[in-house]
């Protein structure tokens, strides 16, 4: 026999279709003047910073090319090559650990420890 009262399980709603994020994390792009570059489904990519963007596109700016508007359906992703006055990221970006100079004896011999 079924109990009534609270023992049902309670149905998750499905997330939300925007949270905003993506217009905050463009703001920060364009703003920052960040170089990007933008994979196209396509499979073609093209590199340049995010001047202006609204709801269904971007105006990528190209230093010595002509700028593109480009619709975001058409994206496929986005990723930061540089920021202003940063090195350009690199994946393995990690510095090796120097090895502690050893101290060594008056007449030239290390003392291991």
């Amino acid at each position: 026999m079924p109990t009534s009262g609270g023992s049902r399980k309670r149905q998750k709603s499905p997330p939300p279709g925007e949270t905003g994020q993506e217009s905050l994390y463009l703001r920060f792009l364009s703003d920052k003047q960040v170089t990007v570059s933008v994979k196209l489904k396509d499979g073609e990519s093209v590199s340049g910073w995010i001047e202006y963007f609204d709801d269904r596109m971007i105006r990528l700016t190209r230093e010595g090319k002509p700028n593109l508007f480009i619709y975001k359906e058409q994206i496929r992703t986005i990723t930061e090559l540089a920021r202003k006055g940063e090195e350009p990221r690199r994946r393995n970006n990690r510095k090796t650990p120097q090895a502690a100079p050893r101290e060594t004896e008056p007449n030239g011999v290390e003392e291991l420890p």
